[in-house]
């Protein structure tokens, strides 16, 4: 709860004469440029705002306390440049009462900034989805192929190399699964739904036909379930385009791609309850700390709401 409140700005809340001979200090010895003391004034002030809220004077945070700090500022989103410099302002200001002796020991001596946290991966929302699955053209056989794809991509959460790689004999679609073969050779079974398999199967009897190959191509081509304009394998970057143009077409995020809807599969999942370990399994994670990723998600988006709608946020 400390490291929230300090995230609330704090109005009136007067500067203590330490802090005030510090920024004095770098003034006028250290002659810092304006727009530099300006950040690291409003650092301070920010830590001294997080004191206060914690009942506590500057000079008595301890080293457990300002990392606490410094998580927060990690915690709100800042950039890891912008955090790298907070801690620099720290470690300047209690060396400064070190010297001063106004302390008896630096409690940020050797403080360091926390690695910056991996980017949380982006979805797309329910709305966003139906949108883009709404825009292949169901009148051509590649409308067709292509609504099938994203139907896939979005059901199990498949990564596209897994996709462009499916083989007809790996459709158990009466059964609702896939054989898919992941990562390191590795073979596992993945759920599909009763949409996602019914528009397999129309694509499958009314759109690949068209598309195999009469001739010149190889067995393990025409034996691929998704085949390209020419009746030849569909490429990742094949696959990349068509989604992009899609989006495009949607109005979605221009960095669309097929792993963000594997990022939507698995977020929607969460959201709805579906056990981590089994989001695991139907990802292909060889570790659940992989799949954990999605936990933050869902951290952040409460935080969200938690800022937004408590009365005392």
């Amino acid at each position: 709860m400390l490291a929230y409140m300090a995230l609330t700005p704090m109005a009136n809340v007067p500067a203590p004469r330490a802090l005030d001979a510090y920024l004095d200090h770098l003034r006028v010895e250290r002659r810092l440029a304006a727009h530099t003391l300006e950040s690291y004034a409003r650092d301070l002030r920010e830590l001294h705002e997080f004191a206060v809220a914690g009942g506590q004077a500057l000079e008595a945070l301890d080293r457990q306390t300002l990392e606490a700090f410094v998580r927060g500022l990690m915690a709100r989103g800042q950039a890891p440049r912008s955090v790298a410099r907070a801690v620099a302002s720290l470690r300047g200001f209690y060396r400064f009462l070190a010297l001063e002796g106004a302390l008896a020991a630096n409690p940020a001596e050797d403080l360091r900034p926390p690695r910056a946290w991996p980017a949380l991966p982006v979805s797309l929302s329910l709305e966003q989805v139906d949108a883009l699955i709404a825009q292949p053209d169901l009148t051509t056989a590649l409308g067709l192929r292509d609504r099938a794809i994203i139907e896939v991509l979005y059901a199990t959460g498949m990564r596209v190399s897994e996709v462009i790689a499916i083989r007809t004999a790996d459709l158990h679609l009466r059964e609702h699964y896939v054989t898919c073969i992941g990562k390191g050779d590795k073979e596992r079974l993945v759920p599909i739904g009763e949409s996602a398999s019914s528009w397999v199967e129309r694509y499958q009897r009314d759109a690949r036909p068209g598309l195999v190959p009469k001739a010149g191509r190889t067995p393990r081509q025409a034996a691929r379930l998704f085949l390209n304009a020419r009746g030849g394998t569909l490429s990742r970057v094949g696959c990349w385009k068509i989604l992009k143009g899609y989006g495009s077409k949607a109005g979605l995020p221009s960095g669309l791609s097929p792993h963000m809807l594997r990022h939507s599969f698995a977020t929607h999942l969460l959201e709805h309850g579906a056990d981590l370990r089994a989001i695991q399994m139907m990802l292909g994670h060889a570790d659940v700390s992989t799949t954990q990723i999605y936990t933050h998600v869902l951290e952040a988006r409460l935080r969200a709401v938690y800022e937004r709608f408590h009365p005392r946020a």
